[in-house]
């Protein structure tokens, strides 16, 4: 198992995801973009995905999916073909990559900037190819920085790579980097106090979970409202 596959603490809940399905071909397999359109005139699409341990029934993509439509946000909840397929493991990195590449077109397609994003191992793919893609903005949740306790094997070089405006959503205590430990760049860093690696926080948290949450979607909703 490599590092990106043991991204698994993709914490998620059982819930509602529903919204406009289409697959889309790439060479990487078959995958799934969910369509959640803009509720007033759509200014961005926000494409997230899921990480190497999870779906996008993560608690933070479905808070994404369900607020940002009506600040003129379309967000479109991506599934990499891996994930389609029904396999338990993520492939390499490049195969990732590969995989949002082929899906890319189909996010461009309604004409508007895109934001690539994901969370974890997604966010890795976005800010390793949002300079290639033309992304307008990265939105990166739970950047896995390192594996849990090996600071040394930082993957700070893809965050400071992505080369376009970058917010980074991370929880206070996620073992894959906690906010301190991220090095100074261009990007905004929001943290969600007492997070893991999936946003949730213990019941003897001066925050409750839905609170937790709407951290993250606040961040969002403010951050995207910057990007035009």
């Amino acid at each position: 198992m490599t590092p990106d596959t043991a991204d698994t603490a993709d914490t998620t809940d059982a819930a509602d995801t529903t919204g406009t399905t289409e697959t889309v071909e790439t060479d990487a397999g078959t995958a799934r973009i969910t369509w959640h359109p803009a509720r007033r005139r759509a200014r961005l699409v926000l494409a997230v995905s899921h990480g190497a341990g999870g779906g996008i029934e993560a608690r933070d993509l479905k808070a994404l999916a369900a607020g940002l439509p009506a600040h003129g946000v379309t967000v479109a909840l991506v599934e990499q073909p891996w994930r389609v397929a029904g396999k338990k493991v993520a492939p390499a990195p490049k195969t990732l990559d590969t995989g949002w590449r082929g899906i890319w077109p189909a996010l461009a397609k309604p004409g508007l900037p895109v934001v690539s994003g994901g969370r974890s191992a997604g966010a890795r793919v976005a800010c390793r190819t949002a300079t290639e893609l033309g992304a307008h903005a990265v939105l990166a949740l739970s950047f896995p920085l390192h594996p849990p306790g090996r600071p040394e094997k930082s993957r700070a070089g893809e965050l400071l790579g992505a080369g376009v405006p970058t917010l980074v959503v991370q929880g206070g205590n996620d073992p894959f980097g906690r906010p301190g430990e991220f090095p100074e760049g261009t990007f905004e860093l929001v943290e969600v106090p007492h997070g893991d690696h999936g946003f949730a926080v213990p019941k003897r948290a001066d925050l409750t979970q839905e609170e937790a949450v709407a951290v993250v979607t606040d961040a969002v909703v403010r951050w995207t409202g910057t990007l035009g």
